[in-house]
């Protein structure tokens, strides 16, 4: 992985759905692209996770109440086991797809909030917009921020085809973000690890 930086992409929010080209052309143009700092808002930079740099924030945020209760808890108790998280489960996303998860960083300070990204699950067709961001940052529209970002990045740059959400039944806050985007709830699915079923919003 290449570790220079070159212009990341800047996003407005705003909603919007997806129309573009195949997967398979998404794929040849990002593989590309290797660079840290891939997208930045007004408030927010997101970039490609770093084993040794981000496995005690990682470590943390799987952690986290909301994540165990709402995606799975990972058994991630130490740094360890986070960098071997980030090796086994977010960089092969980078090398065969050309996107993956992203850490959500303040603009101003450096500070790691969150994560939010693309995900292409082997039990779905669509790509589809996770994220995750730490408690104490909630109620600052940083989830929004980012993910509308990222939703963007997937149509207008990656020429992703669609870009769906998933998100517990009960997690009201989620349901409320993905909605904001502009996605609407089509099925339920129970995805591979997860502790409930999942609601797809296309």
């Amino acid at each position: 992985m290449r570790s220079e930086t070159r212009r990341a992409h800047s996003f407005a929010v705003r909603s919007r759905r997806c129309r573009g080209p195949s997967r398979d052309a998404l794929e040849r143009h990002f593989a590309r692209e290797r660079f840290v700092t891939v997208l930045q808002t007004e408030r927010l930079l997101l970039r490609l996770v770093e084993r040794e740099r981000d496995a005690e924030f990682l470590r943390q945020l799987l952690n986290e109440p909301p994540f165990i209760r709402f995606v799975a808890d990972r058994g991630v108790r130490s740094v360890a086991d986070a960098a071997a998280y980030i090796a086994d489960k977010i960089e092969p996303s980078y090398a065969e797809f050309g996107f993956g998860f992203y850490v959500v960083e303040l603009k101003e300070s450096g500070e790691p909030v969150g994560m939010c990204g693309l995900v292409k699950r082997e039990t779905l067709d669509d790509v589809d917009i996770g994220y995750s961001f730490l408690e104490r940052f909630w109620g600052r529209g940083y989830a929004y921020e980012a993910a509308a970002a990222v939703l963007g990045y997937g149509c207008e740059v990656l020429g992703l085809p669609r870009v769906v959400a998933l998100t517990a039944a009960d997690n009201v806050s989620s349901i409320r973000l993905i909605e904001k985007l502009g996605l609407r709830y089509t099925r339920t699915v129970q995805l591979p690890g997860y502790v409930s079923e999942s609601r797809v919003y296309t």
